[in-house]
């Protein structure tokens, strides 16, 4: 539970259902750490449920925040809610709810859903509503977390999760959704990163993709693929991020065009389904969360995958998830290598 509406609409939806419900919150690294606990323990008690704080604030460390910084640094932008999901939330959190309180499943407030067995395998399925859909942060969940997870939202709109909520007498109000990294809320990753990652800013030239020099930057790690604002480099049309190279400090810049690419390199995949289907495949595949599916074909490579798109994508981003769909239904996903 983290005290928002979707966790706590999901908490009174099982409830309603007759489960025996226990709250668990999660102590990470959240800025307004004790305003959550305050709005988490005013839900529980409404709700009258037992609330178990859990202290996962060093393994979220190592395993979020230290993997977020150190991406920068290498020229990538990470996706933590990724990992968080994995290794985290549904890895120590899921583990320690199952242990130490005994529980049989964990539910979040996730706009996903699942479906099959243990015999038949589980999959992950979208959530029914499209602009709330969340499978692309769970991609890279194993079936032995599937078996054990429940998405009480996941065959709801937003929409109807409010009026649930208003029905349970839970009073949130309709407010535009927050898109922060947890850990960040209104510090810039620039900000972030020099309190966490001293001493690793590295200045160096902005080059264009013939080698051609028209400026200077204070770190890699200020900029994504993609990017068009802060480059302080004037001309007729607008110059791209497009392209880091950490190995030379280096800030690659193009234009528009530069940054339609046909196909990407995935070095390790991860299956759902715990096992790799028959390859090549034809798929939908999103390589950003807000990114429309597009059409793919996947081989292997090396060891990971290729994936040709149908089409070409715009600012394809290392760093990011390759996220592969079939219908509804998560197949797999990889992070998108450099």
């Amino acid at each position: 539970m983290s005290g928002g509406v979707d966790s706590s609409v999901a908490a009174a939806l099982l409830q309603r259902q007759g489960a025996q419900v226990q709250g668990v919150f999660m102590a990470l690294a959240q800025p307004d750490l004790a305003e959550q606990v305050d709005r988490v323990r005013a839900v529980a008690e409404y709700l009258q449920i037992p609330l178990t704080v859990v202290d996962l604030s060093e393994p979220f460390r190592r395993a979020v925040v230290d993997y977020f910084c150190a991406s920068y640094f290498a020229g990538k932008t990470p996706n933590p809610c990724v990992i968080c999901n994995r290794t985290i939330k549904c890895g120590r959190l899921l583990d320690g709810a199952r242990d130490a309180l005994g529980a049989e499943l964990l539910a979040t407030g996730h706009y996903v859903r699942i479906s099959g067995d243990e015999a038949t395998g589980y999959r992950l399925l979208k959530g029914v509503d499209s602009k709330k859909d969340q499978s692309y942060f769970l991609g890279l969940l194993t079936q032995a977390q599937l078996a054990h997870l429940c998405f009480p939202l996941g065959g709801f709109r937003k929409e109807e999760v409010y009026d649930l909520a208003a029905e349970f007498g839970l009073a949130f109000e309709h407010t535009a959704e927050s898109q922060d990294i947890c850990f960040l809320k209104h510090q810039s990753v620039g900000d972030f990163l020099a309190v966490h990652s001293p001493g690793q800013e590295r200045p160096g030239p902005m080059l264009t993709m013939q080698g051609e020099e028209l400026g200077r930057h204070a770190g890699i790690h200020h900029y994504t693929v993609g990017q068009r604002r802060g480059l302080g480099l004037p001309d007729a049309t607008p110059w791209y991020v497009v392209g880091l190279d950490p190995d030379r400090d280096v800030v690659v810049v193009g234009k528009d065009e530069d940054l339609w690419q046909q196909e990407v390199v995935l070095p390790v995949v991860h299956w759902l389904s715990g096992q790799p289907p028959a390859l090549p495949r034809v798929c939908e595949v999103k390589i950003r969360s807000r990114h429309p599916a597009c059409q793919a074909e996947i081989t292997r490579h090396n060891g990971g995958a290729l994936v040709t798109f149908a089409q070409p994508q715009r600012a394809v981003t290392p760093g990011q998830f390759a996220v592969f769909y079939d219908g509804e239904a998560v197949l797999g996903c990889g992070e998108i290598g450099t």
